[in-house]
């Protein structure tokens, strides 16, 4: 790993070619930085962008695989600037390290990769925040694997925004993207109590998988309690208890919690289900929170996708997410 991010991980897909003129009006591709130099300062960085182009263990079909390298593209379509909350992101330092390789047939192998990635990344620059591209969601699984590999004596809680429960037994899937979740709580990362579901509503999960949540003590609020409730009470709530009970809150954004007409990208996306507006306010309110320390955004098939709605609402919720970092004190 003397060679730190590169060879270790794969140069981005795509890469934009940067015009070099300052400009007080910066797009999201000028402003995010692709590392010229395998030996960098880390210093400056304050959020670290990784992609992981993972949907071989998606238990439906998905070409997630494709994410990363879609967002990449969508950025060009964004300013770094706020106008809602009159704050430029420009402030931050964002450097995209490329992608977690890939093995062709062997997915077990990959996951290790992943795992190996997070961990890595908190060896070489524990201070940045790092934003992880999917992938499908099994890589959830591994990202906080990899965290607790790098940070063993801390309690790691999930903040989760889906429309499932991703409770799924792996003796019958296996680590796939409906069992990131139960993943966790079987090898003993993380406990049930430490998990705050959000966004789950309908025909599409299953009896058993909620009667395992109640097993483990599990916490989820549905889509009808969130109308209810508000967005903003229900993150602020789960926030306030998770900062009592763990060191460090893992944000993992299902794309699929989108209600199906507006994310046509997410191959999992249901009638009924969140609108952009609300997952926006969401990930900015969990972005101000102190700890919070990582994220993800998952499952999202570009090549399903009507006119960019779901790639680009995928880069508008990590800008939301980044509005919030931002807003710390």
């Amino acid at each position: 790993m003397s060679q730190y991010p590169y060879p270790m991980l794969n140069r981005p897909a795509f890469q934009w070619t940067k015009n070099g003129t300052a400009s007080a009006d910066v797009k999201v591709h000028e402003w995010i930085e692709t590392l010229s130099s395998d030996a960098p300062d880390w210093a400056p960085y304050d959020i670290t962008i990784l992609g992981v182009p993972l949907s071989k263990s998606s238990i439906s079909t998905s070409a997630a695989s494709d994410n990363p390298d879609a967002m990449r593209r969508a950025w060009k379509g964004f300013g770094t600037y706020n106008l809602e909350e009159d704050l430029d992101l420009a402030k931050l330092r964002a450097v995209d390290l490329g992608d977690v390789p890939q093995h062709v047939t062997d997915i077990a192998a990959t996951h290790q990769n992943i795992t190996d990635a997070m961990a890595a990344m908190r060896h070489h620059h524990p201070h940045t925040f790092p934003i992880t591209l999917g992938g499908d969601h099994s890589i959830t699984a591994m990202l906080v694997k990899g965290w607790q590999q790098a940070h063993p004596e801390e309690t790691i809680g999930i903040l989760q925004v889906d429309t499932h429960f991703d409770l799924r037994d792996l003796e019958t899937f296996g680590p796939a993207n409906g069992t990131p979740i139960r993943n966790l709580i079987d090898s003993q990362v993380i406990k049930g109590e430490h998990v705050h579901n959000i966004g789950l509503h309908g025909f599409f999960n299953a009896r058993a998988l909620k009667s395992f949540a109640d097993e483990h003590a599990l916490n989820y609020t549905t889509m009808k309690q969130v109308r209810t409730l508000g967005i903003a009470h229900v993150i602020t709530q789960a926030l306030q208890r998770l900062n009592e009970t763990v060191d460090t809150i893992y944000l993992t954004v299902d794309m699929d919690v989108l209600d199906m007409s507006m994310s046509p990208g997410a191959p999992a996306a249901t009638p009924g289900g969140m609108y952009p507006s609300e997952l926006f306010e969401a990930v900015q309110l969990a972005g101000q929170h102190p700890k919070v320390k990582a994220m993800d955004i998952v499952c999202l098939d570009p090549r399903k996708d009507v006119g960019e709605v779901s790639v680009k609402t995928a880069v508008h919720t990590m800008l939301s997410f980044l509005t919030g970092y931002c807003q710390r004190p």
